[in-house]
């Protein structure tokens, strides 16, 4: 994996790093070797992950199909130093 810097933005680049590392699994797979886990409790944690991601999938499926509503959407607040966005109703001069 690799990253690079530019500008000596080191802090960037520390950001850019850790989010490649959680797309790639790497923080749950360091975490999950920390200690030793018994292959009954492995098969356990894999069927109990599998069934959430078959839940969250028909979970999906049935949102796009509009058997259920699907979640609001939170209103994200403005980042600092951006533009407001241009009102809906045409300014008066």
């Amino acid at each position: 994996m690799q990253v690079h810097v530019r500008d000596n933005n080191v802090d960037q680049a520390l950001k850019v790093l850790k989010k490649k590392m959680q797309r790639e699994g790497l923080f749950r797979e360091m975490k999950a070797r920390r200690s030793y886990e018994k292959p009954s409790e492995r098969r356990a944690r894999e069927k109990s992950e599998a069934v959430r991601r078959s839940r969250k999938a028909a979970r999906k499926l049935a949102q796009r199909e509009g058997l259920i509503a699907a979640p609001k959407k939170k209103p994200r607040a403005p980042r600092p130093g951006m533009r407001p966005a241009p009102s809906a109703s045409p300014s008066v001069n």
